[in-house]
């Protein structure tokens, strides 16, 4: 009889999850300190981390003190303790795990590695012995998909590979942050001191991920300086074509007397203006009314025009990196503030778990996908596009469409709106709308027909010369459709963002001109009635946003240039969609990245630079997106299993003890302040009231930053 008495116990990892898990069950829940409570079942909460990695005077007092001789330092048992201002919570928590009265426990902390590890931190600092233990999976918090994970529940010994994957994630960033930052600050916090004329000396923090970002910043930097500008001059051709006329640009294809000349920048400009003037005037061409624009009288000969058809399809569901980069371009807020808004819109029950790496959905997912839609009916912004899905049954292919791929999917599938929480739309502030509004179109867009072109290619001949024109058409709006978003003003806004994309450009023509265009045939001659020369210059590449920094962070092997590995690391990337917004966070809380608020452009400081420069002649591999994605890729293959926890930690060990005892020996000091010189260079002091301030980027847009 005592066993039927046994209750159920739910943690979830917020008092706010832990209240729709109450709603959705229905019980008749009184709220108590801490936790709630009726007569089947018990519900409680964490309140984020409740448990911490001890620090290492915990083990020995002398570690207290940094020094070369306690270095490395690699506990054989790794010590954890209840975080202070936690504590509270943790009793509750404990006391409920280890009643009598409880049989199961309900694991419902959030679905994916740092969520498992919250918990099991607590079940280990709580003693938690002779419980049945369930975790719940869930990728919504709906009523239905709530149940369901209780409902499937699977025991929690199968996530003891995603437990060991998390543990062993923890005490990486502990062993190289604890030891590497030391042994750095001991090594050369006093050189940074004295070069800064700093009060106080430098701690150099570094970590796994952390210190790889930092590099991929500075580098572009210097990149960016190290680029000189190459001008170069296009010439363009105004052939007359009834009313109208066309621009068709010059290139020197085989047969033309400039082919393989030392004179072209490419083969479609030159890399002096007497160059391109001297072309013209060859041409027929007479000097204009500027250096830059000539008159004519010649006829060119259509030599050929090709037309075709091209489709394209609407882009793969939002992950959080990709949803991260289009509201750093769109709304310019930083990564952690668009975690933020998903986290929000999660917690609101309008959209499914944000912390995931997947832009497709299961095959599972696909099968039900239609009460997504229905949902949708009910969101007056797209309540029509939601319609036309359901009447037309175009939802009902997509399970053999690219936007399906169980393979691609390791804890969530992609970002999309669950139909539901509608009610909550009213209470959001305007970004976090405005961010719900991109999800569902993005969403939607996948069940439209491509996008359909008319593309139109012509090529006319001057004698030996060639000039080439493209032109297209929209004949099928499909899925584009959905991208008029409603906050943009007018459509000139909305070209901004496309502009931004970079794409190759070409002249998008009414469908009476492509018409006249498309009649001519080759051998027609036609007036040309002007010559131009466009002025150019090559571009630097671009300083990261925190948006493009973010996807950069999880396609780390676009940096890596063996092809057998960057194909083993695809997917792995550098850190995870749980971490990479904090990260960035915590490397400009720390002034080594300034963040511009307005622009959201990234750029390193003097300090950072230095920090680089110090690890670049210590520690080199820190920096190397190869190896960090290499680690995270480790982590992966322990989660599914294929990695033993053992082999892992004794390679960390090993890699740890091995370069911690190497910057012990080195002797760089002289090169480092030839590094310290050159970045020192391009920072100015600000002008300020008489307190010291640190130097200001000389590099343009930086200058202004702010912290975030």
């Amino acid at each position: 009889m005592a066993e039927e008495t046994k209750k159920a116990l739910f943690i979830a990892e917020k008092p706010s999850v832990a209240r729709e898990f109450a709603k959705a069950l229905k019980y008749r829940m009184q709220n108590h300190d801490g936790y709630m409570e009726s007569p089947e079942a018990v519900i409680t909460w964490c309140v984020g981390h409740l448990v911490t990695m001890s620090y290492p005077e915990v083990y020995r007092e002398e570690l207290k003190r940094w020094s070369f001789s306690t270095l490395p330092f690699i506990p054989e048992e790794y010590r954890y303790e209840v975080i202070a201002a936690s504590a509270k919570q943790f009793k509750i928590v404990s006391g409920l795990l280890n009643r009598k009265d409880v049989g199961t426990i309900y694991v419902c902390t959030d679905s994916g590695r740092e969520g498992e590890y919250i918990y099991r931190l607590v079940e280990q600092q709580a003693h938690v012995t002779g419980k049945e233990r369930k975790r719940v999976w869930i990728d919504s918090q709906t009523e239905e998909e709530i149940l369901r994970g209780i409902r499937e529940a699977k025991d929690l010994s199968a996530y003891d590979d995603l437990s060991a994957a998390a543990y062993l994630r923890a005490q990486e960033d502990y062993l190289m942050g604890i030891n590497f930052s030391r042994v750095l600050t001991l090594k050369y916090g006093q050189s940074l001191q004295n070069y800064l004329k700093a009060e106080r000396r430098p701690v150099v923090a570094v970590g796994r991920v952390m210190t790889c970002v930092l590099g991929m910043v500075v580098l572009r930097e210097r990149e960016i300086r190290a680029f000189q500008k190459t001008p170069f001059y296009r010439v363009l051709a105004t052939v007359k074509l009834g009313e109208g006329s066309v621009n068709a640009e010059w290139k020197a294809v085989e047969g033309s007397r400039y082919f393989g000349s030392p004179l072209l920048y490419k083969e479609n400009g030159f890399k002096e203006k007497k160059s391109a003037a001297e072309l013209i005037l060859q041409l027929g061409g007479k000097p204009g009314a500027d250096e830059n624009s000539f008159t004519a009288e010649e006829k060119v000969l259509l030599k050929n025009s090709g037309k075709k058809t091209e489709k394209k399809n609407a882009p793969l569901l939002y992950n959080l990196a990709e949803l991260q980069n289009v509201c750093s371009k769109m709304f310019k807020i930083s990564p952690d503030e668009t975690l933020k808004i998903a986290q929000e819109l999660y917690e609101k029950k309008l959209t499914t778990y944000p912390r995931t790496d997947a832009r497709v959905l299961s095959t599972a997912v696909a099968k039900v996908v239609d009460h997504n839609i229905r949902g949708l009916l009910d969101y007056p912004v797209c309540a029509s596009f939601a319609k036309e899905v359901l009447d037309k049954e175009m939802w009902k292919g997509l399970a053999k469409t690219r936007y399906v791929n169980d393979k691609q999917i390791t804890d969530h599938y992609a970002i999309i709106p669950t139909g539901q929480g509608l009610s909550a739309l009213a209470g959001l502030a305007p970004t976090s709308a405005k961010v719900y509004e991109l999800i569902v179109r993005r969403f939607l867009a996948i069940f439209y027909p491509p996008q359909s072109f008319i593309k139109l290619s012509m090529e006319f001949t001057h004698g030996q010369e060639h000039f080439f024109a493209n032109f297209k058409l929209m004949q099928e709006e499909g899925w584009s459709a959905l991208t008029h978003c409603s906050f943009f003003k007018d459509r000139k806004e909305e070209a901004k963002e496309e502009e931004a994309e970079g794409k190759e450009e070409e002249l998008v023509v009414d469908p009476e001109l492509l018409h006249r265009l498309s009649q001519l045939k080759p051998g027609t001659e036609l007036p040309c009635e002007a010559f131009a020369i466009r002025e150019g210059e090559t571009a630097p590449p671009k300083r990261y946003s925190s948006g493009s920094l973010i996807l950069a962070m999880e396609n780390a092997g676009q940096f890596i240039e063996d092809e057998e590995l960057r194909a083993m690391i695809k997917g792995s990337g550098i850190g995870t969609s749980a971490t990479r917004a904090g990260i960035l966070e915590k490397l400009v809380k720390n002034r080594y990245l300034d963040l511009n608020k307005k622009t959201q452009i990234i750029t390193p400081t003097l300090i950072g630079e230095m920090i680089f420069d110090v690890v670049r002649h210590s520690i080199a591999s820190l920096l190397n997106p190869k190896l960090t994605a290499s680690w995270e890729m480790g982590l992966s293959g322990v989660a599914s299993g294929t990695v033993s926890r053992e082999e892992y930690r004794e390679k960390l060990n090993a890699f740890v003890t091995k370069h911690t005892e190497n910057v012990k020996t080195l002797e760089n000091a002289y090169q480092l302040r030839r590094c310290f010189d050159y970045a020192a260079a391009y920072y100015t002091p600000k002008k300020s009231s008489g307190k010291k301030q640190e130097r200001g980027n000389k590099n343009g847009k930086s200058k202004d930053t702010k912290s975030v």
